[in-house]
């Protein structure tokens, strides 16, 4: 039986600003009020990005976690950084294909599967000004011959 994903948050300028070459699935270590901020939707995945470490391991920085209102002391800083949880050959998948020129990697969505948080990785290579142009040019023809086809 297929779990249902529950979208919680999704970045975005993330399609905006790279195009997605390749995406992948981590798991994310979370504390308890952190839990319970992000399943009453505090939680911003805008400016995020995200490195792999010397030691192998990949963090996500930048995303902010509005502290729970009842957390008193439990709270953590809201943008602490964010370690994920990714096979050592998936890793290995990322840090060869983040080494190339001009690639990344960035936080495209985050959402529940079953009980738990993952986020949705993009390998993403940056788009030029003209690119991102293009891309809305397209986006405005598609929406006028839809509005055309209603007609």
């Amino acid at each position: 039986m297929k779990t249902e994903n529950k979208i919680i948050a999704k970045n975005p300028t993330a399609y905006h600003n790279y195009e997605i070459i390749d995406k992948i699935e981590a798991g994310i270590v979370l504390y308890g009020t952190e839990i319970k901020s992000i399943r009453n939707g505090k939680v911003n995945l805008k400016d995020s990005y995200a490195t792999i470490e010397r030691n192998r391991e990949v963090f996500v920085y930048s995303m902010h976690i509005t502290p729970y209102e009842n957390g008193n002391i439990y709270n953590k800083d809201p943008l602490r950084p964010k370690k994920l949880l990714l096979n050592r050959r998936e890793i290995n998948k990322l840090i060869g294909l983040t080494s190339q020129k001009g690639y990344t990697l960035v936080p495209i969505s985050l959402y529940f599967k079953g009980n738990f948080v993952k986020m949705q990785l993009g390998i993403g290579k940056g788009k030029k000004l003209f690119d991102k142009r293009e891309d809305l040019k397209k986006r405005e023809d598609e929406r006028k011959m839809e509005r055309y086809m209603k007609q």
